[in-house]
């Protein structure tokens, strides 16, 4: 399982210097990737450009880009310019956002969901691929190109959690990323889904990317109550609240990863015999020297 971590813009606001900074020592601490998520700051796929020319080795990830706001044509140009600037090592996280935001503060219709994402898929993937896309749909009516010649095709992946969603992401991108999603319900659900359908489609096996909170601490209950703080909006969302619903527990906090060393490390263990080819680590500050503590056990690891 290769071991990645999530970054994130300063809590004082936009720094480009300070991502670009934080991803270089990332990446001189030997992580395998950072993953970037495109919330309400900066643009994940141009800030990671940015920092891929920064950058040498590093895997550059968003985890992940909403798909309403923007058209395939341009999300695969835009994608494409990235690999470009990363010489290779950038990878394109997408979802669908939730109906809060992309209807009640966007103004856009967030129906037919499986739809959009199938068809989304469909002219996104040959861009990415430096094909054409000819999709005649319900929703898209796509016949262009982009010209990218030469360049590293840019490797597709799907924030898929229910039944249909994890079909399509099998079936016609390279994986899935996840978010707090337990292990009970990677290894019962994600990852049989997923593979199943990627088998089918004659695809190679997926990636499974999961993404949760961790900490290293001598005060686990201490630390479940500052992740509950911190990620308790996810309770609420409805696709989440599905998965927590699934591993048979109310709160994000209750799938965080947290305790010694040793508990950590059984966890990691545990996602990686459960079959999570990669993890997105959200280091979160359970104390005032548990980002630090976690960040060095995590590279410990590499």
């Amino acid at each position: 399982m290769r071991i990645g971590v999530t970054v994130a813009e300063a809590a004082t606001g936009p720094n480009l210097d300070g991502l670009v900074q934080q991803l270089r020592e990332l990446e001189t601490q030997g992580f395998a990737s950072a993953w970037m998520p495109n919330i309400f700051g900066l643009d994940a796929i141009g800030a990671l450009a940015i920092a891929g020319r920064e950058t040498e080795r590093i895997e550059l990830g968003t985890a992940v880009v909403p798909t309403y706001p923007r058209h395939p044509f341009a999300i695969g140009q835009q994608a494409l310019t990235s690999q470009v600037a990363c010489r290779g090592r950038f990878v394109l996280g997408i979802g669908l956002s939730h109906k809060i935001v992309i209807e009640n503060m966007l103004g856009m219709s967030y129906d037919k969901p499986a739809r959009h994402m199938k068809e989304y898929l469909q002219v996104l993937g040959p861009l990415l691929e430096g094909k054409p896309a000819a999709h005649q749909g319900e929703l898209y009516r796509v016949n262009a190109g982009l010209q990218f010649p030469g360049v590293a095709r840019v490797p597709l992946l799907v924030a898929a959690l229910g039944p249909a969603m994890l079909r399509l992401a099998g079936t016609l991108a390279d994986g899935t990323i996840t978010w707090v999603t337990g292990p009970k319900t990677l290894e019962s659900h994600i990852v049989p889904g997923i593979r199943e359908a990627a088998k089918d489609a004659g695809r190679p096996e997926p990636r499974i990317v999961a993404g949760l909170p961790i900490a290293i601490t001598n005060d686990p209950d201490g630390a479940r109550q500052v992740a509950s703080k911190f990620f308790h909006i996810y309770r609420d969302l409805p696709s989440y609240r599905a998965m927590l619903d699934r591993e048979g527990v109310d709160d994000p906090a209750e799938v965080a990863m947290v305790g010694d060393t040793a508990t950590v490390e059984a966890a990691l263990v545990r996602l990686e015999q459960v079959g999570v080819t990669d993890l997105n680590a959200a280091v979160f500050p359970a104390d005032e020297s548990a980002v630090k503590r976690t960040t060095e056990f995590l590279a410990s690891r590499i």
